[in-house]
């Protein structure tokens, strides 16, 4: 009775109210008369909804007209029984022209593969996902070869054991180079990058697969003139530019470690972490450039006093905007001291060493150094092609930084499966990003929910013609299904494959498949080769473990079970096994490990999910990943006055990106500075202490903090205040 229902509910004076002209609401209702026209009663209103968001709706109407059709699409969906509405639906053509379903009907699969085979790639989801962890030795090899991960020693197999989840090693005795896996062994003339820079977002530049092998192995070669080996760690601090791809993929080539460090960092958190890394070198830029504004970036790399700075202009083959420290080299300089090599010259080095240090934040205040190895990537690569569908000759965007893991991801997730990494040289917030990527013909774009809030907030994007999206990628913080709903909306209802995992992952364990119908905000399956575990408290204070595919409703903590390919093994600075390991429950058999990722999720009727934030004190500000008390050390030390404050993120109003709150206690005696000034002084400390990017939206004073009875703050109780009373903020 869907379609029936759609047209009852859709009237004329509905459309007038949704800043329609009487002209518009009557042809859209002309359209949706049309398109439901002889659907059968039966057609149930995931189908209703796809006939109307590809016949009736187009981007640029306004989204009230979207909103309301939806809606009354879904206006008698059992949602308590069937889970959230799906935005987007497959057709079986669509799911056959995808990655896995390509991948499904070539693999030999293991026994129990070919007994519950169906043949139809929706049904067979599951299963592959499932056998994907259970049975590693039949499925990671075809993965491998389709990745084109080449061995110079070849493994003794994919996964030996161990009664130690440390202990176990993932392709044991292989030697390779991931750098060279992702830069030959396929078309040299194919372009693998493309960008523009933010004032001339349509004017393209290129550079081939050969192209970008042999910049990146002049790397490699110049660092050995300068002394660099084997193992020792070089950082990179600058934007995504395509000379940040070269010298990264360089470094790895010559057998180096990357250092990530975010260009957005102040001097303090750049020492940190060359620090930790014990950093040999770095390549930075001389300044940034963002509304027309030089900021310093070379200027912070010698304030951290980080050795042996490589200096790259803002803009390429200008002359640098600072000058340089006794030691240091420009770009240019350091590429003149060996001639361009005429091939990559890889080295070939144990899988398990290290090709990356990224640094997640912990809530100590220290980062976690969590060391990627050459199989780390593959992680990244399998991901793309499973989830996000990255395929050849495709054109994948996300604007990140190498100081994040999605800079690195981006670069495999491309390569290794045969795409072009576009890059764009400026804020993707306003209309020269949307022309950059209409002209790119972008084919996947990720970002995090904070862009496409603020894309919907000013209209920035509308007229733009994005249809050569197939799909888009969400990652870094919470979405609201509003702006998600608006977001497909924009590409003519394409799905936003929604990506949750960490640092230490090398890519995610929640994620939505092309085979599935995908719901706004909410993830529809565990990504390949992982097993999530749900640890739900009982009242009595025990615990149970609700593995994915147990349908019932619940909320907990989630836990992920090892071994799976590409997760940290090591911690360079903090003691793995406690971090992850300590305290675990033992899981029922003992076929696999349980291990800590610190995510509260809420398993959704269908078969969904929702990420509710963090067990811990940790919270993502803008798809930054921050601690607690880092954000409240800075107060503490940089506003005069405060000797206590408890740093609490909740959503907005509605779902989506976490925002910052601030609690703080006063020194007896001081008066209150009007709130106004407050906020502003705790901005100011939050900006040069750690990241300018870190808004604060609230302060509130209180005579206290409750604390537990070992003095720890309920930062919980805070926000749950928080909830309640959001209203009257």
């Amino acid at each position: 009775m869907a379609a029936a229902e759609v047209l009852r509910a859709v009237s004329l004076d509905r459309l007038l109210e949704c800043e329609l002209n009487a002209q518009e609401a009557l042809l859209v209702m002309q359209t949706l008369e049309e398109a439901l026209r002889g659907a059968p009663d039966t057609v149930q209103a995931p189908a209703v909804w796809r006939r109307i968001s590809k016949w009736v709706l187009h981007p640029d109407m306004p989204f009230a007209v979207h909103k309301l059709l939806f809606q009354a699409t879904y206006a008698r969906w059992d949602a308590a029984t069937l889970g959230p509405p799906p935005a987007w639906v497959p057709t079986a053509e669509g799911m056959a022209d995808t990655n896995v379903a390509r991948f499904m009907a070539s693999w030999q699969g293991d026994a129990t593969w070919k007994e519950l085979r169906s043949g139809r790639p929706g049904a067979d989801w599951g299963l592959l996902q499932r056998i994907s962890f259970s049975n590693p030795e039949a499925f990671w090899p075809p993965v491998l070869r389709r990745l084109g991960v080449r061995f110079h020693t070849p493994p003794h197999r994919v996964l030996e054991q161990s009664p130690d989840p440390d202990g176990c090693r993932w392709l044991p005795g292989a030697c390779l180079n991931i750098a060279e896996c992702a830069l030959t062994g396929r078309d040299p003339d194919r372009p693998a990058i493309v960008w523009a820079d933010e004032a001339a977002p349509t004017r393209l530049r290129s550079m081939s697969l050969g192209e970008l092998a042999r910049r990146s192995a002049h790397v490699a070669d110049a660092l050995r003139a300068a002394g660099l080996h084997p193992g020792d760690a070089v950082a990179i601090d600058m934007p995504l530019t395509a000379e940040a791809v070269i010298a990264y993929l360089g470094i790895v080539l010559a057998g180096c470690a990357v250092v990530s460090i975010a260009d957005s960092f102040v001097a303090g958190e750049i020492a940190s972490r060359t620090r930790i890394a014990h950093t040999k070198a770095i390549f930075t830029q001389d300044v940034i450039l963002r509304g027309g504004k030089a900021l310093p970036l070379y200027a912070r790399v010698v304030e951290a006093g980080v050795p042996c700075a490589i200096v790259l202009p803002v803009r390429p083959g200008d002359a640098l905007q600072v000058e340089l420290r006794p030691g240091d080299m420009s770009w240019a300089a350091f590429l003149e001291a060996v001639p361009a090599p005429a091939e990559a010259r890889a080295h070939v080095a144990s899988a398990e060493e290290v090709t990356n240090i990224i640094f997640s934040s912990g809530t100590t205040g220290e980062p976690k150094a969590i060391p990627w190895s050459h199989l780390t990537p593959i992680r990244s690569g399998a991901d793309a092609f499973f989830h996000q569908d990255v395929r050849q000759g495709d054109v994948v965007c996300w604007p990140t930084n190498m100081g994040w893991m999605m800079g690195p991801w981006l670069v495999y997730a491309a390569l290794l499966n045969g795409a072009t990494i576009a890059l764009f040289h400026g804020s993707p917030l306003g209309r020269p990003f949307g022309a950059f990527i209409e002209r790119a013909r972008v084919t996947m774009l990720g970002l995090v929910p904070s862009i496409a809030k603020a894309w919907r907030a000013s209209g920035c994007m509308k007229g733009l013609d994005w249809s050569c999206l197939r799909c888009f990628s969400s990652t870094g913080e919470a979405s609201a299904p509003e702006d998600y709903l608006w977001l497909m909306a924009r590409a003519g209802y394409k799905p936003v494959i929604e990506y949750c995992g960490g640092t230490e992952l090398g890519g995610g364990y929640f994620s939505g498949s092309l085979l599935q119908p995908q719901a706004p905000s909410t993830f529809s399956t565990p990504t390949i080769g992982h097993r999530p575990v749900i640890l739900v408290q009982r009242p009595d204070g025990g615990q149970e473990q609700s593995p994915h595919g147990d349908p019932a409703v619940v909320t907990g903590e989630l836990a992920l079970a090892a071994p799976a390919l590409g997760i940290s093994q090591r911690l360079l600075n903090k003691d793995h096994a406690a971090a992850y390991y300590e305290g675990m429950p033992a899981v029922p058999g003992g076929s696999c490990f349980l291990r800590r990722h610190g995510d509260e999720v809420e398993r959704l009727p269908g078969g969904y999910y929702h990420a509710l934030g963090r067990c811990d004190d940790t919270m993502n500000l803008g798809g930054i990943k921050v601690s607690s008390v880092e954000l409240e050390r800075a107060c503490i030390e940089g506003v005069e006055g405060v000797v206590e404050a408890a740093a609490v993120a909740c959503p907005t109003p509605g779902g989506g990106p976490e925002q910052l709150h601030l609690f703080l206690v006063l020194r007896p005696g001081v008066a209150a500075a009007p709130m106004a000034e407050l906020q502003r002084r705790c901005q100011e400390a939050i900006s040069s202490k750690l990241n300018p990017l870190f808004k604060v939206q609230h302060v509130l004073l209180r005579s206290s903090l409750p604390r537990t009875a070992s003095n720890k703050v309920l930062r919980r109780e805070l926000r749950d205040e928080l909830l309640r009373s959001r209203s009257k903020l």
